[in-house]
């Protein structure tokens, strides 16, 4: 399969069709938004149809949509999007453009063949959301900023739908160090790895490579296809070393509603 072909499906698969357990999915003539549950939740538009005739208006209409929800939100815009000037036109409306993220895809066949070994580290899967407090811990150990939102999605993706969504923690010397998970759409042939977070204490101990371990013959044994990522500059080659292609560039534009600025 060569690579746009990849492309349309993994449109078809991770922007137009995928499902979130914390968002309702709204399809528009022109976008698809995810309209979050929680009235401190963020919106997203993940996939959009626009061209140089009606993406202003088209622009104008998802504003006014969040602003009278009550959401901030985040329009992903992608390399092969149009218009081709789709991001500059939502900076001109206010959104923030963050940082790059590269659309990094695994074709599980072409897995490198120690991805597929046993698993030697002490790689535990979480099931019950009560510990779920560890992953939060960690991450903002990690990233010293607040994580009850994590915990909180993490806890109702386990208590409703446990088939979509996989947690794993790395533990060195029965102490938590890293931790990651994994989210199967429903009836996709993608599966996202999210995470990868580890203590500083126990970096360059290969509990990364063993947590993608664990989750590419959770999702191989699963029969999903494709592992995807949207990594940051500083993971891209890393993930690019254990076989993963960039099919794209992806683009996070944030809109911040005026009552939750500042």
């Amino acid at each position: 399969m060569n690579k746009w072909d990849v492309v349309a499906l993994y449109d078809q698969d991770q922007r137009i069709q995928v499902t979130y357990p914390d968002n309702r999915r709204e399809v528009t003539q022109h976008v698809v938004r995810h309209v979050p549950h929680r009235p401190d939740g963020d919106g997203t538009i993940i996939y959009s149809r626009l061209d140089k005739t009606n993406v202003e208006a088209i622009i104008i209409e998802e504003i006014d949509y969040f602003q009278e929800a009550g959401h901030d939100f985040e329009w992903k815009v992608y390399s092969h999007d149009t218009p081709p000037d789709l991001k500059e036109r939502l900076a001109g409306h206010g959104f923030d453009i963050e940082e790059t993220e590269a659309i990094l895809v695994l074709d599980i066949a072409q897995a490198p063949d120690f991805l597929s070994q046993p698993v030697t580290t002490d790689v535990r899967r979480i099931t019950d959301p009560a510990q779920l407090g560890l992953v939060r811990t960690l991450e903002e150990t990690v990233w010293q900023s607040d994580h009850a939102w994590l915990e909180h999605y993490l806890g109702q993706a386990l208590t409703h739908y446990p088939e979509q969504m996989s947690v794993y923690m790395a533990y060195v010397d029965d102490q938590p160090a890293s931790a990651a998970w994994l989210y199967f759409p429903p009836s996709s042939q993608f599966a996202s790895l999210w995470g990868g977070s580890t203590l500083a204490a126990y970096r360059q101990r290969g509990l990364y490579s063993a947590l993608l371990a664990a989750r590419l013959q959770e999702a191989q044994q699963r029969g999903v296809k494709f592992l995807t990522v949207d990594a940051s500059p500083m993971s891209q080659p890393i993930l690019e070393k254990f076989g993963f292609e960039l099919i794209a560039q992806a683009y996070p534009c944030k809109w911040h509603h005026p009552s939750r600025k500042g």
